[in-house]
């Protein structure tokens, strides 16, 4: 057998090879370019009885195509529900949020205690949560999937988490988004 004969036989079994092989995964990016990412999670801390917590996050869409929080899991309570807070002739009301919080393309949502009254409600805690702690939370996307976060325990009254308490802003210069729109 010849030199030049041989190398095309390797060739030809490289080739059969390539093609009898499982394809390779996809690049790991959401359906529609979007990249969520979750900042400033928190939540306050509570006493032993208490029946629920209150979380808090910033969600930016760093994508080209809008995406939707539709639910949050949380394995430190029995579940974790999205609710808006609105004033009713002077009365607050809460109630869930329906279709989820959606979250535009270049957008920063923020659901916050000043945020337009979109929050996350951890109902049955497993434990009282002390502050600075770290209680995790799982959020999940229409496009993005699962991003999972660590919240930091805050005190009971927190308004903001306390990194920010003495700080002049992030320059954030993306445009915010009022949540549920």
């Amino acid at each position: 057998m010849t030199l030049h004969m041989s190398r095309r036989i390797a060739t030809v079994a490289l080739l059969v090879a390539l093609a009898s092989a499982p394809p390779l995964p996809a690049a790991s990016q959401p359906p529609g370019g979007s990249t969520i990412e979750v900042e400033r999670a928190w939540t306050r801390s509570t006493g032993p009885t208490a029946q629920t917590a209150v979380a808090y996050v910033a969600i930016r869409n760093r994508g080209t195509a809008p995406d939707r929080l539709v639910s949050a899991s949380s394995p430190e309570a029995r579940v974790v529900e999205m609710h808006e807070t609105t004033m009713e002739g002077g009365v607050m009301r809460m109630r869930p949020v329906q279709g989820g919080v959606a979250v535009p393309p270049g957008g920063v949502v923020r659901l916050e205690p000043d945020g337009g009254g979109v929050h996350l409600m951890l109902v049955g805690p497993r434990h009282a949560f002390g502050r600075g702690e770290r209680v995790p939370l799982t959020l999940t996307f229409e496009r993005a999937g699962n991003v999972s976060v660590e919240m930091t325990v805050e005190a009971a009254g927190a308004r903001r988490p306390a990194a920010e308490h003495g700080g002049h802003g992030h320059g954030d210069h993306t445009r915010d988004a009022r949540p549920g729109g």
